[in-house]
Formats: C-alpha cells, structure tokens, sequence
C-alpha cells in the first residue's frame, strides 16, 4: 500500500478527476448497431431474452403499491426460499476471461491519515463512537455510533462536528447521510428513524424531521436529488418516502410522500440519478430519476414532473443472503452521452441504458451483462468504463465493462470495512424488521462506500481508505519498480496501441499519444540495456550468460522493430552491447528471424560486417545466405560478399548480390557453367553439388525469362526486358570466351543444359515460349533457338533417345499450337522416326516407345507418313505405336494382335474385348471383326488367363461354347477353361452364370477332367452343381476310383446301402492298413552315448517329428474314413426302420471291432487305444438310433466276441454304462433345479399374499371419514398393497370392479385415478401396470364396542390368487416347460467343488462316479428312438 496522500491530495484528485469527466467509448463495446428508426420501448420491452427475466414497463401517473408490486414476492418470511449459505446455488454463470495482457496495478490505494487519526481521536476524547456511515463531496462527512457528524475539509482538517452525545443517546447511531449538489446541506438518518438536516457553511441545525416515516424504523438510505428541495429516504420496514422540503413564512417545513410500501416486498436500496454541472440540461435529468432495488426486482420510477414507474426488472433466481447493489454513471454511446444504470443482485451485474430519443420517447434498452465470480456486496463506478465491485470475502475487483476483463484484485481485509447489519435489523427500535431483509443486511456496507470524482472511499473501523486510477505513467513506473521491465514495456506497447484498459492521462490525438508513450517505452528500452549488461552474472559457464542475453536480447529488438526505431537500435543500444562479447553474439544471431521476416530490411554497415563474421566465424553458413537474399547490400564489400558465398557455396546469396548490387544477371551463369560444363561435356557423372547447381542455374534462368528476381521478388520493370534479351543472347552464344582459343564444340551453355537435365530445360523453354505472344524480337530468338537444339541434338549421337524424343515433343507441342509461328523442317522428323525405331539397339526398346507415342499423342503424327510410320512400328514391335494408328484407322481387330504380340500387356486383352463387344459408339462390323478375331485366338486367351476368358466367354460367346471347348486342343487347358466357367466359386460372375445354362455333357466333361487333374476338388464340385446324369457320373467317378464321390453320388441317387458299402470297403481297407503298421514293431533307436554337436541333436528331431508323422498317417486317414461313414449313417439314419438302420450300424461297428483282435503286444498299444476311441465314437452316435441292449446283445452274440474273454469288451460296455449314468445325472439335476426354483417361487408367492399391510391414514380415501368413528354398525374395511384403505360399502358404491366381478376384481381407486385416470373396464383389467395391482388385499372387520375399546380388530384374513397372479404364475411354469439346458450346465459344472452329498455327488467314493474322472467332459446327445 502506497503512503498516505499530503493534504492536497483530494483536491488534486479532485481536479484531475472531474466528476462527470465522460470518455469517448465506442459503439462496439455496448452492442448497439447503427439503426435508421430506433426501436420503441414496447418493442424492446417484449424481446424475448436469454434469460427468463423479462422487462415490464409500468405506465402509471400515480404510483400505488398494487402496480409496482405485481412481480414481486412475499417477503415476511424465509420459510420458503434457500438458507443464507450460498453453497446451494447452482453457478452457471460463465468466469470473466482473463487474457495474458499485462495490466499493471490498476488501483492506487491510499489512507486518509488525517482523518483516520481525528477518527480515533474523536472516539477516544469526546466519546463520539465508532464511525458507522461515511459521504464525500468536496468535503467528507464521517458518522459515529453516538450521533456525531464529523465534518473535515479538503485538506483532512476538522471544520465541523454536528450533534452531541446527548442527541445521540436520544436518537441513536448516524446510520445514513448525504450531502447535496452543492455542498450546503448536510441530511443525517439515525438508527432511531429520525432525520436532521445541518447547514454546512455555519453547522447549524436547520430541520430535526420526526414524522417523514413510521416510527420505530432505522433509516437505511437518505439521499438528496438534484432538484434542491427533493431528497428520499428508505427505512428499515422497507418502504420508501419523498422528503420535500419548503420554506414557509420562515419556517422550514418538510412534506413526506410514500412511493413504496415495503408491505408486500421490502426495498433495501435506493439511488437516484445525479448530473454534474455539466450535464444540467441533459433531457433525461428533468425527470429526477430514482432507482430502487427491492428484495425480487429493480424498479427505475421518475419523480418529476409526476411521479411515474418507468420500467421494473426481477433478479430471477438469486441467493436470498445477496446484497441489492445500484449504481449510475453518464456514458458516452454512439456520441451521445446518457446513462446507464448498473444493478446486481448475486454475482451478475446488468446494465440499463436510458434515453430519450428526438420524438421525446424514452427508451430503456438492456446492455450485455457481465458475469463475476463472487458475490457482489459493494458496486460503483470509478468512470464509465471501469467498475470497482467488493465481494463478501472483502477483496475489491477492478473490472473494465466493454471487454468484461477483470484488471486488478485488492484486498480489503485490513481495511476492517464497516457494516450496516445492526440498522438493518432495526437493533435500536427492537429488531422489528422481516427475517430476509436481516439475512440481507448481514453483508449490507452501503454507508461505507462512496464514489465521487474517480475515486471511491471506504470506511473502516479506524482508518478511512480512498481508492483511485493510478495514471498510465504511474502504472508503467510501478512495474520498473519491481524489475518487472518485460511487463512493463508490454503494458506501455499496449498504451501505444490503444488497447489498454482503465487509461488515465492520455489526451489528445491519437498520434500525440503515440508519441509520448513511445518516448516513455525508449527510455525505458534503455534503462533495461543497461541492467542487462549490469545483471549479468560475471563468472560461470558461458551457456548462463548466453541464457541471460537470451532472455533480454530479443525483446529489446521487438520493441525497437514496434516502435519503427532502428536508429535506436543499430547505435546507442548495439554500442553498449558490444561491451559484452556475449551479448554481441546473442544480438547479431536474434537478428536473423526478423531479417528473413523481413521486419528488418537494411542494417548499418558496422553491424553487416559484425553480422557476417560473426555468422562465418561460427560456421553459420546458411544463415548468412538466407539473411542475405533477404538485405538491401548497397553497402558491402560486394567483391568480399561474393567471394565469401562462392567459397561457401552460397549460389542463390551470390546469385541476389550480383543481380542487386550490380544489376549483373550474366555472371552467375557464367560462373556456374564454369563448375557442371567440364564434366558434362567429358561425360563423367555429376556429383551432388554440381546437380544442386545445375538445378539452380535452371531455376535462375527461368526467372530471368519470366521477370521474376532470384530466388525471391520481381526484377525492376524497366530492366525486365532488357535481361530477358541478355540471358537469351548468353545461351546463343556460339563459344564460350575462354573456348575461342580451345577447340571447343559450338553453342556450349544449351549442350550443356541438354546433357544436364533436357526435359527440364525444354520445360523452361516452354514456359518462356507462353509469354511470347506479341513480341517480334522474341519471336526471333524462339526461333533461333530451336533451330539450334535441332542443330546440337539431331547432329550429335550422343543424346540418348529419350532425349531426342523430349526435344521433339517440345517441338510437336509448339507446332501443335493454333498460333505457332516456329517452322521445322519436317525431314527432322522423318531422322528422329527411323532413329527411334532402328532395330539395332534393342537396349532401350521401352523406353523408344514411350518416347514416340508421347511424340505422337501431343500431334506430332502429323508430321510422319502414317504408312512408313507404321512399318517402322511393326518392324521395331513398337505394339502401342501400332495399337494408337490402328486406333486412329479404327482396325480395332489389329489391335488384339497388337495385345497378343506385346508380352506386356497381355493381360489387358480381355477388359479391351469386352469395352469393344459392350459399350456404344462402335458399329456392328467393327464389334464383328473383333468378335471374330477372338473367336481365332480362343486358344492363346484360355492359356493367358483362363478365369477372365472364361468370365468373357459367359458374357459375350455364350452358343459358342461347345465349339470352344472343340477348338481347345489341350486336355488341361478344357479343364482349367470348364472349371472358371461352370464353378460359381472360382468361375464367372455370378450375374453370368445365372444365364449360362449348359447341357449334362459338359458337365460331365469336366467331372471326368476333375478326376484326372484335381481329385479334391470333386466332391465339391458335385455338391454345388445340379446339372450332371448321375448314372453316367456315377460311372465316370468309379472309373476313377474315387470313392468319396462315388458315396455322395449313391446317396444322392437314393441308393443307401450302396453309398455305405461304398465307403465300408474304403474304411476296412485303411483299416487293415492301420492294422498292418499297428503290428510291425517301431524301429528302436540304438543306445549311444549324449552327442554335443547341436546339429545331430537338430536332426534327430526333425527324424523323430517325420517318424511321427508317418506313423500318425494311417490313423487320420482312418478318422476322415470313419467321419464320412459316420455322417452318412447319421444322415439317411431318421429315414429309416429300425432293421434297415441295424443293417448300417452293425456292419460298421464289426468292421471297427474285427481289426481290435490282431492288435496285441506291447508295441501296437497305442495303435488299439485310437482304436477303442473311434469304436466309442461309433457306439455313441448309434446309441442314438438303436437301443442299448440290442447293440449288447449284438456284441454278446457275435463270433468274435462269443469266443473271447469278457474283458476284451468290457471297456465298450462300460463306456455305454458311464454314458447312461452321465444322462440319468443329468436328468436328476435338471429335475432338482426346476423343483428348487418352483418351491422359491411359490414360497415367495405366498409370503407376499400372506404379508400383513399398515394403512397409510385412518380414514377411508372415498368418504374420507375416520372408520373408528363409525359406531352404529359393524364395518369391513378393504386395505390394499399400496397402504390405501376403504370401507367395504364404499368400494361397492363405486364398482370399481364392474358388474359381478365382486371383491376380487377391486382395484386402489386413488392409484388408478392418479395413474391417469382409467375407466372401471381397464382398472380390473391392467392394474397389474400400477401400485393397484396389489399382491394382496385384506379385508378387516371392525367391531365397535364402545369408546374404549381399540380401533378395529382384525377377526378374519382371506388371501386369494387374482386374475393377474395367476397369469404371472402360468408365465412361471412355461419358463421351466423348454428344452433349454444352458442355465442347468452350469449348475452342473458348480456342482463339482460341492461337498454334500447329493444326486451329483453321491456320498460313495468307491464306486468311480464319472465325475471322478479329471478329464471329464461333458458330452450330450440326443435320447435313442425307441421303435413302438
């Protein structure tokens, strides 16, 4: 906090701070467009807002309490709105947006110790109290607890002290004052509801006023108006009076007018509208504005010339603990100056823009408002931009209005502030005010805080605190203060610009602002040249003082570039800091951004030269040339820069000096085809460097020809011409100047461009030829120059071919042009056709023609005679050369050859073929011709691509199949051909196929072609098509021995048995091969000793892994045998009598039993394990089909079991055991759950119909009498699931179960009817929906046997099942009625770790329950069928 301010202090404020001072605000920061007809207040009015707060305009000339209170609340209690913490409300008010601009301190605070020591003082000498109210004008009055008023002038001394003790205890503490325009009238409120008015000039007591209000009220507000005889005042019931004060024969009368009564909603604050001297004439000051802030709403009511409500405004949702706050200002909007009232209730602040428009209607329009993050106690303007608010937590916001940016925070803390609570509690006359006008009165301070001049006062306990705009000057040397130079500048940059916030001191135009500021922002920028030098650290490592610059460097070269200083910059500031090496250095390289930017465009020569060698000293080569194609260079050592970039290889620098510094164009190519000629012309390879320069020298040269400057900007005007003459005479030259004395080939510099890079050049050429149009003597050299690419490249073997094709494509392209004015002699072009296609040189066969067909498809076939054209093509296989003449001639049947010749693009055949047979624009002849010449080649498409020429064949030679597959020689290439067209997975489109429909024979062909050349495939093939005999396949299939499909054909005929003894015999065979390999014993491996060598160990296992193999061989075939066999019987099984199914099954479980017997020893154990496994496979899928015993039976009886031993079978039988165990288990458990969950079903049914029920109330809801007051007769009362209760006879009077449904169908009258009303049909039908579809419904009978006896007993219970809970219990049953098994599984599975015994788990451990079993799996099939 600053010092105290001398005595003059407030004077001095007060002349630089005018009161009205109005600042020239623009339209923007109001939102308020420029309109042709001003809306009308109604209009306004009836806008829909953004929050639900609209305007209510009341126009009334005499003001009554019903009018201004229709929006207001009842206010006498809190019962019904939110406790006074503030914690509960919902914010959903968006923060203030802070920015990263710098502010600075905003805010000078001050202490006024004068008067703050006469305070204490005053307190301690003559017992005046403690201040409780404070009023500044050009004096400051300070009131106490005892009835004082101190009076001190401008210089903190005390003029006046009004009142005594003695009234004090008599009138209690000074709880409001006011000072009117024009300093000569004091008006004092006390605690006790009394007012007096002192004249200022003597301190004589004019007016004691007793009776302006009712007794036994504080006086919160009084207030003087502008109009001098007017003042109103707020008492603590709410209410607000006009005080008219009159002079009458002498005596001083005061006449007091009720404009609110605080009966239906308590003002807490009230503010009228005050003009300065200035503003006198304003025609909105006429009217004696008078704000008033109720507990709901702002009111804004015109006193003169007759009382009249003007507009009224509610707060909408607010915390009842918030403090009203009103405050005006006159603003300047759309250069008219009218004002604006500022209100909040909470932490929202709304302003009110009132004014009076050339018709003389007055308009109330509402402005953006602006949204705070605290709690608003305290609101005033400091001027008409910037607001000074103090929350509850006492810290004070300087908030600037148009951009909504809070600028500083203060604390207020120490301040001690001084609050009103105990006047608004009305302590002095007894506390007889509404609870929410003293839960506001809480944080109400309105006596503390006054504004006047641009500055506000605040009141503590023992100090008195004053508040003002610091100026902009004092801001910036605040921040110098603290070492805050970076802010500090920023903070004045902003001044400079005009983008700062709260400006104080800046007058004038815009320019003589900027002047003075930028004079402060040099001085400044100098101050802190010298404490970086002074600040840096003198020891330590070198990267800590680089850092140091690093930090202050660049922003001193920011500003000085902001403020256009340069001078500033390149002299005074770089001379000090030459002082430093270090800081030297770190200048010159944050430099560099600015000149590559550009903001920097000529530096002094001294800092040139430092800039260059300080760059090419620290090997920052790069940087040199990018900060020098970017620099005026007039000033240099031009024969140094150049030879400096020549040796560093800085072309595009030393390109821009030459071209800049000496307007030479010609010696940076001179000097670069000095470097790449010798090894163009020697034919070496060209390194990296040299390409980088030869491309360079391409670009550089192509600028020159455009006008453009190198490598960036436009060459002068008048020099255009001028170079494009010089660079195009250079490349003409005939030798160079150091080859007239050599032996040198003519025209050096475009045979070099040629070898270098000719498609490139010939582009810039091209490029160059466009600009050309109307310029005579550059016609001449266009001309000139292509007859000397002609000369160098048709004369010369050593151009490749490619590039000769390059030069005459540029040549066919200019020629080509409708206004081409070059000529050729067209024999050239006749050289460069038999050059391209002379057969001798085969190695660039590719790349020749390409070369001529880019030559002919930019027009240079017409420079060629198409016959000898075309000869040279066929004779050179320069196929798409042919392909584009026969094009041309539309021989579109050559072109397949042309396709079929080149080994290329062979593939390409087919999609030409079909674009020619299926899109318009070609004849019928010519889709002929084509048609016919694939119909010849058939043979070569099949073998190209069988699938695409199958998929060709489908769609557009569907009636030539048959003497397709004739012509096609080749047994493999019919069946690769047959096999895309007639298999829909590999063959052709589906669309296609829909409409192929060939005859049984081809289909045969190829199933007779899929035996032969793809066996596997077969099956398939015959699954997915409909279209062969099945006898003649039938006969091929067997022909072939394949036995699968022979099965599937049999099957499919209907011949069962023939298809099982199809695949039977195929099964035994692999059987008694397994049998075979199961008996030889396994090759035993010698013992040797352990080898080390890793790679005998590797190839030990890959022999053992390949023994495996082999062995497992057999046993698959055999699974994939028994699979189909299985399947087949499995199939036709549900089809057939149980004799006819025995007839499958048996057979095949004896050819899986027999091979068991001759499997024995040791070495074929694992032979007959897989064995037994399959056999169970084969007992588990019959068990489904024929039952148990008969397959036991059919073991016992037959012969090779008859005679062995029973142990030889006994793993069968017990396998078909354990199987019948697992499903007689599974069906218990099934059985045990379904009876669970049916016994927790009903138990809990019957709980619920059971469950006693506690009535909700003592009387029945439809006569609604109190059923124990019923004494005449005995009574039944109805109690529902819901807790509603009736009388019986009531129910029945309402028949609310419709007609005969009795007691059952009733349903709770008071559920149905709030559920939406239904009818007596749908309430006995749907009160399953609501809380009527009780499960349970009591019926009490209450006998009354006197006063003394209880309410009602309870004699009888009947509980039935209704309607609706039989359908639920139905609905229950079905559930456990499916087939689903999935919730019993895993009950089962849980089943394993239980304990108990039980079904699952009986309690005998010895008999070998399957469960034992830790590889049990669960396996389900369906239950066997049971022939009757």
């Amino acid at each position: 906090m600053s010092e105290s301010p001398d005595a003059r202090s407030l004077v001095s404020a007060s002349s630089q701070l005018n009161l009205m001072e109005i600042d020239a605000i623009d339209d923007k920061e109001f939102d308020i467009p420029q309109v042709d007809t001003p809306p009308t207040l109604e209009s306004i009015l009836n806008e829909p807002e953004d929050e639900d707060e609209p305007f209510i305009l009341e126009d009334t000339c005499l003001l009554n309490t019903e009018n201004i209170d229709t929006h207001s609340c009842e206010t006498s209690s809190l019962a019904s709105s939110d406790s006074g913490d503030r914690t509960h409300l919902k914010r959903r008010k968006k923060t203030i947006e802070m920015n990263t601009t710098v502010h600075g301190s905003v805010i000078r605070h001050s202490i006024l110790k004068g008067i703050s020591a006469q305070m204490v003082s005053a307190a301690d000498k003559v017992d005046a109290g403690l201040p409780t109210a404070i009023t500044v004008s050009s004096v400051i009055a300070v009131g106490t607890s005892h009835g004082l008023a101190l009076v001190f002038d401008q210089n903190q001394a005390l003029r006046l002290c009004l009142g005594t003790t003695a009234t004090g205890a008599e009138y209690g503490a000074v709880s409001a004052l006011s000072i009117n325009h024009d300093c000569t009238r004091l008006l004092c409120g006390f605690a006790k509801g009394q007012i007096t008015m002192w004249d200022l000039a003597n301190g004589k007591l004019l007016r004691t006023i007793t009776d302006a209000h009712p007794p036994g009220t504080a006086i919160l507000h009084v207030k003087f108006t502008d109009h001098p005889a007017l003042a109103v005042c707020n008492d603590s019931g709410g209410s607000v009076f006009e005080l008219s004060f009159r002079r009458v024969m002498g005596m001083r009368t005061c006449d007091s007018r009720c404009l609110f009564s605080g009966s239906k909603g308590e003002v807490c604050c009230v503010e009228p509208l005050h003009a300065g001297p200035e503003l006198k004439d304003h025609p909105i000051t006429q009217y004696s504005l008078l704000a008033m802030a109720s507990l709901t709403k702002i009111l804004v009511i015109g006193l003169k010339p007759s009382l009249k409500v003007w507009m009224t405004f509610p707060y909408g949702k607010t915390d009842p603990a918030s403090v009203p706050q009103l405050a005006w200002q006159f603003v300047s909007v759309q250069k008219a100056v009218n004002p604006v009232l500022a209100f909040c209730r909470g932490d929202t602040i709304h302003f009110l823009l009132v004014k009076k428009d050339e018709s003389g209607t007055i308009h109330v329009i509402k402005q953006r408002q602006l949204h705070l993050n605290c709690d608003v106690i305290s609101l005033s303007w400091i001027n008409s931009r910037t607001l000074v608010v103090v929350d509850s937590v006492e810290k004070l916001h300087v908030v600037d209005r148009p951009s909504q940016e809070e600028l500083e925070t203060v604390d207020l803390a120490e301040v001690q502030l001084v609050y009103n609570s105990s006047h608004f509690k009305s302590l002095a006359t007894g506390g007889n005010v509404s609870q929410a006008l003293a839960l506001v009165g809480e944080k109400a301070c309105y006596q503390s805080v006054c504004s006047y001049g641009g500055q506000v006062v605040y009141l503590g306990t023992k100090s008195v605190h004053i508040m003002t705009l610091r100026n902009w000057r004092e801001r910036v040397d605040h921040l110098l203060k603290q070492d805050k130079f970076v802010e500090a500048l920023g903070l004045a940059w902003s001044f400079h610009e005009g983008t700062a916030k709260a400006v104080l001191g800046l007058f004038g135009e815009p320019a003589k602002r900027k002047g003075v500021v930028a004079d402060k922002m040099v001085e400044i920028l100098f101050q802190y040249a010298e404490r970086s030098l002074k600040k840096c650290p003198e020891q330590g490592k070198i990267q800590v003082m680089e850092q140091h610059f690093q930090d202050m460097v660049p922003v001193m070269v920011d500003y000085c570039l902001l403020l256009q200083r340069t001078d500033l910059l390149f002299n005074q500031i770089y001379s000090r800091l030459v002082e430093n090496s270090v800081a030297k250095g770190v200048f010159l390289e944050s430099l560099e951004p600015y000149i590559l930017s550009e903001r920097i465009g000529c530096l002094t020569a001294p800092v040139m030269r430092d800039l260059l060698a300080y760059f090419q000293d620290n090997g920052m080569m790069e940087s040199v040339e990018g900060c020098l194609v970017h620099m005026d260079i007039t000033n240099l050592d031009i024969q140094q820069v150049v030879q400096m970039c020549w040796d560093n290889q800085l072309y595009d620098a030393m390109i821009y000096v030459f071209n800049s510094g000496m307007n030479d164009y010609i010696t940076p190519m001179e000097k670069l085809f000095q470097v790449i000629g010798p090894p163009l012309r020697e034919g070496k390879p060209v390194s990296d460097v040299e390409v980088v320069m030869g491309n360079k020298l391409l670009v550089y040269i192509s600028c020159c020809l455009a006008g453009r400057a190198y490598p960036l900007g436009d060459i002068p005007e008048d020099l255009v011409p001028l170079v494009k003459n010089q660079v195009f005479e250079f490349l003409i030259r005939l030798h160079t100047a150091e080859g007239c004395q050599e032996e040198e080939e003519v025209y050096p510099f475009i045979r070099t461009l040629l070898h270098f890079d000719t498609r490139e050049f010939l582009n810039v050429l091209a490029l160059t030829f466009e600009d050309f149009k109307n310029d005579k003597q550059a016609l001449e050299y266009q001309q000139r120059i292509v007859d000397i690419l002609l000369k160098v490249m048709v004369e010369n073997s050593d151009f490749t071919p490619s590039q000769v094709g390059c030069l005459f494509t540029f040549l066919a392209r200019q020629l080509a042009k409708p206004d081409n004015t070059l000529f050729v002699n067209r024999k050239l072009f006749d050289q460069v056709l038999e050059f391209l296609c002379s057969p001798d040189d085969d190695s660039r066969h590719t790349e020749r023609q390409q070369v001529l067909l880019e030559l002919l498809q930019v027009g240079g076939v017409v420079q060629f005679d198409e016959g000898r054209l075309l000869y040279l093509a066929e004779k050179a296989e320069f196929y798409q050369i042919c392909e584009f003449m026969y094009e041309k001639k539309q021989l579109y049947d050559r072109i397949i050859d042309c396709y079929l010749k080149d080994p290329l693009r062979k593939e390409e055949i087919f999609n030409y073929i079909h674009n020619i047979l299926s899109m318009p624009g070609y004849s019928s002849e010519e889709k002929r011709s084509v048609w016919d010449k694939t119909l010849q080649h058939i043979q070569e498409l099949v073998s190209i691509d069988p699938s695409k020429s199958a998929e060709m064949v489908s769609v557009h030679f569907a009636d030539e199949i048959q003497p397709i597959i004739t012509t096609l020689q080749d047994d493999y290439l019919v069946f690769q051909f047959l096999k895309n067209l007639l298999d829909p997975k590999e063959g052709a489109l589906p669309q296609s196929q829909a409409v192929l429909r060939l005859g049984p024979d081809v289909h045969e062909q190829l199933v007779g072609l899929l035996c032969r050349f793809s066996p596997q495939e077969l099956t398939a093939f015959l699954k997915t098509s409909q279209d062969y005999r099945l006898e003649e396949t039938v006969q091929i299939t067997e022909q072939h021995q394949l036995h699968e499909a022979t099965a599937f054909l049999l099957e499919k005929k209907g011949d069962i048995q023939g298809a099982f003894q199809v695949l039977l015999k195929t099964l035994e065979t692999k059987l008694s091969s397994l049998a075979q390999e199961g008996a030889k014993a396994p090759p035993s491996v010698p013992e040797s000793g352990e080898v080390e060598e890793k790679e005998v160990e590797e190839k030990e296992v890959e022999e053992e892994e390949v023994e495996e193999e082999e062995e497992d061989a057999p046993l698959q075939r055999v699974q994939e045998a028994l699979r189909d066999i299985i399947a087949l019987c499995v199939r036709t099984s549900h089809g057939l009598n149980q004799q006819q199914r025995e007839a499958l099954w048996f057979p095949l479980l004896e050819a899986m039993m027999s091979p068991q017997k001759l499997l024995k020893g040791p070495d074929a154990k694992h032979t007959s394990e897989a064995l037994k496994e399959l056999t169970m496979q084969v007992l588990n899928n019959m068990s489904t089909f024929i039952a148990l015993p008969a397959i036991i039976q059919r073991i016992l009886q037959d012969p090779v079991y008859g005679k062995g031993k029973l142990a030889e079978i006994q793993g069968l039988i017990l396998g078909m055991l354990d199987t019948f165990t697992y499903e007689q288990t599974l069906l218990e458990t099934t059985t045990s759950l379904l009876n669970s969950d049916l016994h927790w079903s009903l138990s809990q049914l019957r709980v619920a119909v059971s469950r006693g029920l506690h009535p909700r109330q003592d009387h029945c809801n439809l006569c609604l009498q109190q059923y124990k007051r019923r004494h005449e007769s005995q009574e039944e009362i109805i109690i529902f699931s819901c807790g509603h209760l009736y009388h019986c006879q009531c129910l029945q009077r309402k028949e609310r179960g419709g007609p005969g449904a009795g007691p059952a169908g009733w349903s709770c009258y008071k559920c149905t009817s709030s559920q939406g009303g239904r009818s007596s049909e749908r309430g006995a039908t749907e009160t399953g929906r609501g809380r009527a579809a009780s499960l349970a419904q009591n019926r009490v009978t209450s006998a009354h046997r006197g006063v003394g006896e209880g309410p009602g007993k309870k004699l009888t219970c009947e509980a039935t099942l209704d309607a609706q809970q039989s359908q639920a219990w139905d609905q229950l049953r079905c559930i456990y009625r499916g087939p689903s098994r999935l919730a019993i599984l895993s009950d089962l599975a849980a089943s394993h770790t239980n304990e108990k015994a039980s079904l699952l788990n009986p309690a005998h451990p010895g008999t070998g329950s399957i469960f034992h079993s830790e590889n049990f799996q669960l396996k389900l099939s369906p239950p066997p069928l049971v022939e009757e």
